[in-house]
């Protein structure tokens, strides 16, 4: 199985941020230490063009991010303080899931180990999301006419309101958003099909509502490629999740998500999304959990 990294990239953050950053090299290295991955299967993330950007996103957003000429307001909103080291990380990000789902279509299954940026909207970013990675890769490729349908399978405690807005409209593309009803984003935008979950969810009734829907998201769907934002957030560890999910009942989430895919014969592309748990261990091993689970249904 091959997966793109962005490690390369650091964002020196100030002390205290409650952004994460550190659980992205802590991933990489455990899924070497466990065997999930081998060496030669971690690939560099590559920068995103510029041009490939301006498919998702405005060619006026994209400039004042480049340039660091993004307001105030903009960089509060954002949620990181400007930086190039942040706008290099950014587009890595991005290539990372671009290259991941070319992958995908040929091998049937890749990953980004970042990504899954949901909170960037065309014009702007919000919620630690600058550039919207899925909403770039299924533009890149739907002009590259490799692939003409898409679904984009959110299941970050979150909802994926960017990535929502972006594709508002758009009959070519499935946007479903399976998320805490009641946590950030407070005004959430109109998915193809949102599943808004109470405070406090657990494993049973998490599992019992995506066990009814994913199914009918893919048939109505219809996609040529899938796209799995696979957040641990739900996990009752997160400090921003507000959901209750035990390991065992992700590790059930997950593998659910891709034995769908597999009997479908659908190619899928697995981005990180978040994860904030204290301690940190306990989103680096869920993240591994998704990783075991592919490893489980793909065998590769």
């Amino acid at each position: 199985m091959r997966v793109f990294h962005s490690d390369s990239h650091v964002v020196p953050l100030p002390p205290g941020h409650r952004f994460p950053m550190a659980k992205y090299a802590l991933l990489r290295q455990a899924l070497l230490q466990t065997g999930l991955l081998r060496a030669e299967e971690l690939i560099p993330a590559e920068l995103v063009e510029v041009a490939e950007l301006a498919r998702a996103h405005t060619p006026a957003y994209v400039g004042a991010v480049l340039d660091g000429r993004l307001s105030e307001a903009e960089v509060r909103r954002l949620g990181f303080p400007w930086s190039e080291a942040l706008v290099r990380r950014s587009r890595a990000a991005v290539g990372g899931t671009c290259a991941a789902a070319r992958v995908a279509l040929e091998e049937g299954v890749a990953g980004n180990l970042a990504g899954g940026t949901h909170h960037a909207f065309a014009e702007h970013g919000e919620g630690f999301c600058v550039f919207n990675d899925i909403a770039v890769s299924i533009r890149a490729l739907q002009s590259a006419g490799r692939i003409a349908r898409a679904a984009v399978v959110d299941l970050d405690v979150h909802q994926g309101n960017g990535t929502a807005a972006i594709f508002s409209g758009d009959a070519s593309v499935f946007t479903f958003s399976m998320h805490g009803q009641h946590n950030f984003p407070f005004r959430k935008q109109p998915s193809s099909l949102d599943v808004g979950l109470p405070d406090g969810t657990a494993d049973a009734a998490y599992l019992d509502a995506l066990y009814r829907h994913l199914p009918q998201v893919l048939e109505a769907a219809r996609p040529d490629l899938v796209y799995y934002q696979a957040g641990v957030d739900p996990l009752a560890e997160d400090t921003l999740g507000r959901l209750a999910l035990s390991p065992a009942g992700l590790r059930a989430r997950d593998a659910f998500v891709f034995e769908t895919a597999q009997r479908r014969g659908l190619p899928l592309v697995v981005t990180l999304g978040g994860g904030y748990a204290r301690p940190l261990r306990c989103s680096v091993e869920a993240h591994l959990g998704t990783y075991r689970a592919a490893r489980a249904v793909y065998g590769r």
